[in-house]
């Protein structure tokens, strides 16, 4: 009995400590907020646990019967999945959208990819130095996306499915669109980190030659150009829109990835706007793919 009781109380703690892992991040004017949480994940080593934040609107604890499209929203290096929130005001950017009926009510997944190695690819390789084992992109599409699917009233179908990120973040979102076409029906890339670049705070840092030869093997544009026939159509199932400032060192990269998918007529909107590589330029861009996704959604 006396195990039991023990037992019982350690199953308490836990929970407990589970539940004191829900942090507010944010409140929205209609009563949307976002949310830190984490999951179980078992493919990133030494990550018993991912973190993650969630954008929920006010409707979704008042309908218990109501799903909703999801948008998984990337962040860029050296940054944390709650930037958009502490950066970036999701949770006031949605509901106001939402209030001027330019957005539609969904749910918005930033998943975690700086703790542990700042990458949302897997590393199978040993081309560059200091290269460790990491398995970031089965984890998305084998553990996150089925969690969220299982933990949230998300609707299931490609055409409720979107992706979009900043930076390293712009360049993963692109990635996962042109790895899993099948997945996404929209893409959205602000100022999107396609392959290497010399970056100088990358210097000094033991893996940043391992990460910068990962982004460069998953150079989009590169799997764009040996694409086949049946890829090259399931590519034109999504639409894609980049967002990338004037004075951004990414524009040249963006510029390619824009010039490869006019080449193979797959839709797409290229946004050139006056900005850098900053948060001055991210937020009104997002607010441009919040719509954008909307009509998206709302098409099908």
């Amino acid at each position: 009995m006396k195990r039991i009781i023990l037992t019982l109380a350690f199953a308490s703690s836990v929970m407990f400590l589970f539940a004191q892992e829900n942090r507010l991040l944010g409140k929205g004017s209609l009563g949307g907020y976002v949310e830190q949480r984490n999951m179980p994940c078992r493919l990133l080593e030494g990550h018993p646990q991912r973190d993650y934040s969630v954008y929920l609107p006010a409707s979704y604890g008042q309908d218990e019967t109501r799903t909703y499209p999801v948008l998984y929203l990337m962040h860029g290096g050296g940054e944390a999945h709650y930037v958009w929130e502490t950066a970036g005001q999701l949770a006031t950017m949605a509901d106001s959208l939402i209030a001027q009926g330019q957005m539609q009510e969904m749910i918005i997944i930033c998943p975690e990819a700086n703790k542990g190695y700042m990458m949302y690819f897997n590393s199978p390789s040993d081309n560059a130095p200091n290269a460790p084992k990491w398995a970031y992109e089965d984890h998305f599409f084998e553990e996150l996306i089925p969690f969220v699917e299982s933990h949230y009233r998300v609707r299931t179908n490609r055409f409720s499915r979107a992706i979009a990120g900043f930076s390293m973040g712009g360049g993963a979102a692109t990635v996962y669109g042109v790895h899993h076409p099948e997945r996404f029906c929209f893409v959205g890339d602000i100022s999107g980190y396609q392959r290497r670049v010399h970056l100088e705070w990358l210097r000094n840092d033991p893996t940043g030659e391992w990460r910068q030869q990962v982004i460069e093997d998953n150079s989009p544009v590169r799997r764009l150009a040996e694409g086949n026939e049946a890829e090259v159509a399931a590519w034109r199932q999504v639409q894609w829109a980049i967002y990338v400032g004037d004075h951004d060192f990414t524009l040249p990269l963006n510029t390619e990835l824009a010039q490869q998918l006019r080449q193979l007529s797959i839709p797409y909107s290229m946004n050139v706007w006056p900005g850098d590589h900053n948060w001055q330029f991210v937020r009104p861009a997002l607010g441009e793919i919040l719509k954008k996704v909307s009509l998206r959604f709302a098409g099908h």
